[in-house]
This record gives C-alpha cells, sequence and structure tokens, in this order.
C-alpha cells in the first residue's frame, strides 16, 4: 500500500538520520550548554564554509533574521525598503514593526520572484534597501539588482528563507550561492525548510566584517560583553539543541536538494504538453532548490483543484492566498492603492504539490492522476 501523502515528510526524513540525531542531543543534554556554546559555534562555521561566506550570525528564526539585519543597516522610520507583495508576510512585517516602510512591486511571472525592471520606478529619496525574496526555491535574478543597488547607493537583504544550496551563476560565469550575493542574507530553519531545524531557528550571512559585529551585537541585547550594552539589540538566539540537529542536516543538505530536484523532474515529466499546467520555470542561471513545487494553472479552477485533491487525500498549499499589499496589516501603508497585476494574477493561479526528500514515483504518480483526471475533465 502507498504510504499516506504529506506536504513535508519530516517524520521519515529523521528517521534516516535518527540514531546521529539522537546521540548528538544527547551530548547537548549531558554537556548542559544549551544557549550558545561550541555546538552552535560549530553549526555557525559548518554553515559558513558551505556558503563560501565570511560570516554566519545564528538568531531564533527567519523573522528575527529579517529585523536584525534592517536593524544594523540602520533602518528606521520614514525609511523605505523594496520588496515583493507575492511573498510570505515575515518579509514585510519585520520592516513594518521597526516602522520602516516596505514599498511593493511586482514579480516576474516565470520565476515568481520580484521583477528586476520593475524596481528602478519604485525608489525615492527615501528608499534604503532592496529586499529580493528567493521564492519557492528559485533565486531571484540578483545580478541586474545588484547592478541597480549599486548605481542607487542602496543595501539588498536577500531574504533566502526558501532557497538555501541555490547556486546563482552571474553572467562571467562566477558562481555564488543564495543569500552571500546582497549584503545581508537571512534565512529560516522552520522544520518545513529545505535545511530543517526540529524547532525554530535562523540565521544571518554576510561577508561585511563591521555588519557581522553589529549583527551579532543586536542578535545578543546589543553587547559586545556581557552586560556592557552598547547599541539598542534584542534577544535572538539559536539553540544548542537545534544547532546539533542541523549540524547532521547540513552534511545532507546537498542529498536533500538533489531528491527534491529528482521529485520535481519526474513532476515536470507528468505534466509535460499540457497545455493547462504551467509547472515551475527553471532559470538558466541558478539551481531550483523545489522548497515548493508550484505550478501555474490556465484557466482552470484553482480553489475547486485544490478541493478535489483533498478529496483524494492528497495534500496541496496555496502559497499565498492574499499577497502582502492586500492584507489588512498594510492597510496603514496604503496597500490597497499598488497595482500589482502579475501579484493578483498568480494569487488566483498557483497550487503547491507535496515535495520533499521522501517522496516516492509512485506517491508522485498518484499525485500527477489525480490532477490530470481534474484537469481534462
Amino acid at each position: 500500500t502507498m504510504r499516506p501523502l504529506q506536504m513535508v515528510d519530516t517524520k521519515t526524513q529523521y528517521l534516516k538520520i535518527k540514531e546521529e540525531v539522537d546521540r548528538a542531543v544527547l551530548n547537548v543534554l549531558e554537556s548542559s550548554v544549551f544557549i550558545g556554546g561550541p555546538v552552535v559555534q560549530g553549526f555557525a562555521e559548518h554553515l559558513a564554509t558551505y556558503h563560501g561566506v565570511k560570516h554566519v550570525i545564528p538568531c531564533a528564526n527567519g523573522t528575527d533574521a529579517l529585523q536584525i539585519a534592517m536593524m544594523a543597516l540602520g533602518l528606521g522610520p520614514g525609511d523605505e525598503v523594496i520588496t515583493p507583495s507575492f511573498t510570505y508576510i515575515a518579509t514585510v512585517e519585520a520592516a513594518a514593526i521597526l516602522g520602516v516602510k516596505p514599498v511593493f512591486v511586482d514579480v516576474d511571472e516565470a520565476t515568481f520572484c520580484i521583477d528586476p525592471k520593475m524596481i528602478e520606478a519604485a525608489i525615492t529619496p527615501r528608499t534604503k534597501a532592496i529586499i529580493p525574496v528567493h521564492l519557492y526555491g528559485q533565486a531571484a535574478d540578483m545580478e541586474p539588482i545588484m547592478e541597480i543597488a549599486r548605481r542607487h547607493t542602496l543595501y539588498v537583504i536577500e531574504d533566502n528563507a526558501q532557497a538555501i544550496g541555490n547556486d546563482y551563476t552571474f553572467k562571467d560565469g562566477t558562481v555564488r550561492k543564495t543569500g552571500t550575493i546582497g549584503h545581508i542574507g537571512t534565512t529560516s530553519f522552520y522544520p518545513s525548510k529545505n535545511l530543517g531545524a526540529y524547532g525554530d531557528g535562523g540565521a544571518m550571512t554576510t561577508q561585511d566584517d563591521a555588519l557581522a559585529e553589529k549583527l551579532r551585537m543586536i542578535a545578543a541585547h546589543g553587547q559586545k560583553q556581557r552586560y556592557y550594552h552598547e547599541i539598542i539589540g534584542c534577544n535572538s538566539r539559536l539553540d544548542a539543541v537545534q544547532a546539533a540537529i542541523l549540524d547532521i542536516k547540513l552534511k545532507h543538505l546537498n542529498e536533500y536538494i538533489d531528491a527534491r530536484r529528482k521529485a520535481a523532474d519526474f513532476y515536470d515529466r507528468g505534466f509535460a504538453g499540457q497545455a493547462a499546467i504551467s509547472v515551475p520555470y527553471r532559470a538558466a542561471n541558478n539551481r531550483h532548490v523545489f522548497h515548493q513545487y508550484t505550478l501555474t494553472l490556465h484557466g482552470v479552477d484553482r480553489d475547486a483543484l485544490h478541493q478535489y485533491l483533498a478529496e483524494q487525500k492528497i495534500p496541496s498549499m496555496i502559497y499565498y492566498p492574499v499577497p502582502c499589499h492586500r492584507q489588512k496589516m498594510f492597510d496603514a501603508f496604503g496597500g490597497a492603492d499598488y497595482a500589482l497585476p502579475v501579484t493578483d494574477k498568480l494569487t488566483d493561479k498557483v497550487i503547491s504539490l507535496p515535495i520533499h526528500t521522501e517522496l516516492d514515483e509512485e506517491q508522485q504518480q498518484y499525485i500527477i492522476s489525480a490532477v490530470l483526471s481534474f484537469v481534462n475533465r
């Protein structure tokens, strides 16, 4: 019999590395160093090596990572940041908490990521940063974004929560990991992520020594030396138990990505030649890591398909049913005034199918058949 379908199967993944994980967690418990210490330090160093980046500063979650990044860059009331609206609320919420105004621009219909061609028109004298989001595992087109940022002396914060491990290739052939291209990269280790903890966690990456020191201080109550608080900070930590688990999973990250890409290839073949379905676009300049496998539907009732799949015991998700600029939260920022036609269109047309490291072909075939039987009925 077929294994039950899940959007993300963290349990089966855990069982494969159970002995290693259990031992690592017990070691932390026995050491009784629960906050900071060698395990957290070790994971940060290994993650920096994986990214080919000078500094990794762990923190409590991906939203904190974004907020701390903006604080380190000195962003505050009166400042603006340019961001897509087609993203999880955290990206823009982190700005709003600091009194920074998110200015929304449209996304590219193929990549789902911020459209570089739309950025320049949104820049004002108050703009301080661009926050591209690498959505669903696809990299935003960073080379033109960095060029715009240089021309206008803006910071770039990469929201890399969904694309850890993606390799982005520049026109000259240089390859860099997403999260290491802008001034600061932020990521999340939420359990469903490609590199997921068994709880909350996040991190910031940077090549800049001074910024790294500032990020580290802000995450630790604004102190370099204990009880001497130089700048306003917050309290945002990755605990040692999570770091121990992440350190083990990091060793498997590339194979996890390969498994996701293999599952995506299988879906792509299954949906090939269907006029009503666009499979995820894969930009030539980056290695999509398929945090989500998201279809764009044409002339198909997306919500009815979502319902139909649920009846077949197939989970599917709509990321995101309401874009940020239409959320009640952003009424105050004039969210209703935006014209973002691509964002609005995608909001009604996208659906994400189960994708994770433990999907097998029998499960995928069942999902593909169900989608096709609905689309072609």
